[in-house]
């Protein structure tokens, strides 16, 4: 059975359309969705069911965690803890925007969405779709890649259909999430305002060193 299609306006998403994803995410479902680098599979991160149904989906390794798109940077403080001023610096050049940042989650966030590393990857997304669906979910939503492990990530709905389409059972087509790179990586969770870039995508290295060491 393949996925249904539900289009939303990627600038202005329409509340009763949003509302319809959240009720899919409320019951247990995986919902590929665009964010602002490319497609993702969005699920309710504290549903282990549902985290579960993502590594199955996507043949992923188990030992590494989740990345979840939040709102706002206050969800971060809820979802992490020991954040000090680079997760500051960082939060405030970049968000929204493509990076991705690895800090201590709380005690809030079940084992199993850290990949049971104790850390959580947070982000806020510059694409409104996501975000209006994690503000009425009331809660992150997962945003690992829309795609089969080892396969390219998707920029279309049609390409989520083709790869997975069969696999999960909603598809958002917010049209084109117009970018060519993944997110940008850097690892916060060392302690003593440490930082390590663990990927350089959209954001180039230079940047984050600029704004850590002015």
């Amino acid at each position: 059975m393949s996925a249904e299609i539900l289009r939303i306006h990627p600038d202005e998403p329409e509340k009763e359309r949003v509302e319809y994803v959240v009720s899919c995410l409320h019951s247990g479902k995986v919902v590929g969705m665009p964010t602002d680098t490319f497609y993702g599979l969005a699920v309710d991160p504290v549903n282990l069911r549902a985290v579960e149904r993502i590594y199955e989906i996507k043949g992923r390794l188990k030992h590494k965690p989740l990345s979840l798109l939040i709102d706002n940077v206050s969800q971060a403080y809820e979802l992490a803890r020991d954040l000090d001023a680079n997760f500051d610096r960082l939060a405030e050049k970049f968000w929204p925007g493509p990076l991705t940042l690895i800090v201590k989650a709380s005690s809030r966030l079940p084992l199993r969405v850290t990949a049971n590393t104790g850390n959580v990857a947070l982000r806020i997304p510059d694409a409104a779709i996501p975000r209006a669906i994690a503000n009425v979910f009331g809660l992150p939503i997962t945003a690992t890649s829309a795609n089969l492990q080892g396969a390219p990530e998707c920029a279309y709905a049609a390409c989520v259909r083709d790869q997975i389409g069969d696999r999960i059972p909603l598809i958002v087509d917010g049209g084109p999430t117009g970018r060519s790179l993944p997110t940008t990586i850097v690892d916060l969770s060392g302690g003593e305002n440490s930082w390590q870039i663990l990927r350089e995508g959209a954001i180039a290295t230079h940047e984050i060193a600029l704004v850590l060491h002015p």
